[in-house]
């Protein structure tokens, strides 16, 4: 199976058998990592890390990959980009997408994330919107397969919070 030049812009763009496919390739990069295999497959390629809201462990966790991927990684926040300001979404996505192989983007809206995708020609990332957080879901059920002792299909999740949040419906996504 192959995801070579999709975008990852929600879960629902995904069938169950994707999913458990970029589970398993975290998995065993993850696995690689921690035994020092290197594991350089895109040493060459460059991304850009489109952010319009801060966040820590986001940053941290697409910089690290990439890099550890091979790849050169740029990180954009809203004092360094004139995306949405001076210059429209559909023009950065063009420019960055003539830069750059994949686009990473956190941020508000949906629809940019979904423009960036359309005009840029490279593989999108979301890597949150107002909507969506689907790598923060892969990245939840992996923790939960690392750390609960039954079959996925067993195990039986509880959101505590305000439903009406992305996280909420990123986790009722990969679970349906």
């Amino acid at each position: 199976m192959t995801l070579y030049g999709r975008s990852f812009l929600t879960l629902l763009d995904f069938t169950p058998d994707e999913i458990r496919h970029m589970l398993d390739l975290a998995k065993r990069l993850k696995r690689e990592k921690h035994l020092r295999i290197g594991h350089r497959h895109l040493m060459g390629r460059n991304i850009v890390l489109l952010f319009e809201k801060t966040s820590t462990r986001t940053r941290c966790a697409f910089e690290v990959a990439g890099r550890d991927l091979g790849m050169g990684v740029t990180f954009l926040d809203p004092a360094s980009s004139q995306m949405g300001k001076k210059e429209s979404i559909e023009d950065t996505a063009r420019v960055l997408g003539r830069m750059y192989d994949g686009i990473e983007y956190r941020g508000f809206e949906q629809a940019v994330v979904e423009d960036l995708a359309r005009y840029s020609g490279v593989p999108v990332w979301n890597g949150l919107t107002d909507v969506d957080h689907p790598t923060q879901a892969l990245a939840d059920v992996m923790t939960i397969e690392e750390h609960v002792a039954k079959p996925l299909n067993q195990v039986k999740l509880v959101f505590c919070g305000d439903v009406r949040n992305n996280v909420a419906y990123c986790l009722m996504y990969i679970c349906a």
